[in-house]
């Protein structure tokens, strides 16, 4: 008999893969392990394929393989592909909840005695790790009624960060401090009065002059004036100017710029400034501009630097 026509009973299949009888059985009853045929006795046999296979079962299930993704993998060759990736993913998530699990350790190790209770009190109200749905349901709020669906996933986007996949301490107070901000607050009143019917030319406008800001582009105030004179059906004059800076000033919203604050700490440098970084530094340009044009300042000015979306 050459090698290829071996069989072995299921006694001698565990000792050869190094596994119990047991683990063997209850692999061919799931189907994942084909017999090779049955003894008169009806005593399973398996064939020498019958160990590499099970062999790949081991070590797919050493990677904590479902036993239904198993079966996909041995058996579909165009499976392998999506059940490794999503097991890939699985094991992101898991590694990214550690993380959090050991931020937020440190955070409450680090903390001092006064601290400690408001810290543990801010992470009780966060998952591990946090989702975005409080902070997008929030900025939604904001949003005028029949907002266009493509500017209001726009602004969603802009508005709410990511979760960093491997926070700092900071970064997860930072994070806990943003959702109990949220969950604790009205909506913000970001719209000037009159605007929200136009409220599509106003955001659009802003993206633009943000783009501009953030790429240092001498033009960036021009298109932020602009987008307020089109939301507000006027045009851009030197008047118009100073009433724009005046309404930004005293229309800032600190609950936006405690937002912003705690999202400018979450964000890396490397990704520049946020919207509401751009934004209070649009306020801040008019601001100069309309002084500089009255050459002198006779009443005290709001502080501008916060905007509406300031930080």
């Amino acid at each position: 008999m050459g090698a290829e026509d071996e069989v072995w009973s299921i006694g001698e299949l565990a000792e050869r893969a190094g596994v119990s009888v047991k683990t063997v059985r209850y692999y061919s009853e799931r189907g994942l392990l084909p017999e090779g045929g049955r003894t008169g006795g009806g005593h399973r046999r398996y064939g020498p394929g019958a160990l590499e296979r099970l062999r790949s079962i081991r070590a797919l299930r050493a990677l904590e393989l479902p036993v239904t993704d198993v079966g996909r993998v041995l058996d579909q060759g165009s499976a392998w592909e999506d059940v490794v990736a999503g097991r890939l993913r699985e094991v992101e998530r898991r590694m990214t909840a550690l993380r959090w699990h050991e931020a937020s350790l440190r955070l409450l190790r680090d903390a001092p005695a006064a601290e400690r209770a408001e810290r543990l009190r801010l992470l009780g109200g966060l998952a591990t790790p946090p989702d975005t749905t409080a902070l997008a349901r929030f900025w939604r709020r904001t949003l005028p009624v029949r907002f266009p669906a493509r500017l209001a996933a726009a602004v969603v986007d802009v508005a709410v960060p990511e979760p960093p996949a491997d926070p700092t301490p900071a970064q997860v107070l930072a994070y806990a401090r943003l959702h109990a901000l949220v969950a604790a607050a009205p909506a913000p009143a970001v719209h000037l009065a009159g605007v929200a019917h136009r409220a599509s030319a106003l955001y659009e406008g802003l993206a633009e002059a943000y783009d501009l800001a953030a790429a240092h582009r001498t033009e960036a105030l021009d298109r932020f004036v602009a987008a307020y004179a089109d939301a507000l059906a006027t045009r851009d004059t030197p008047a118009f100017r100073r009433r724009l800076a005046r309404l930004l000033a005293t229309g800032a919203d600190p609950l936006i710029g405690r937002y912003w604050h705690l999202v400018a700490e979450l964000r890396p440098p490397e990704h520049g400034p946020t919207a509401g970084a751009l934004h209070g530094r649009m306020c801040l340009a008019l601001k100069r501009e309309v002084t500089a044009e009255a050459g002198a300042v006779t009443e005290p000015w709001p502080d501008p630097s916060a905007g509406v979306w300031g930080e």
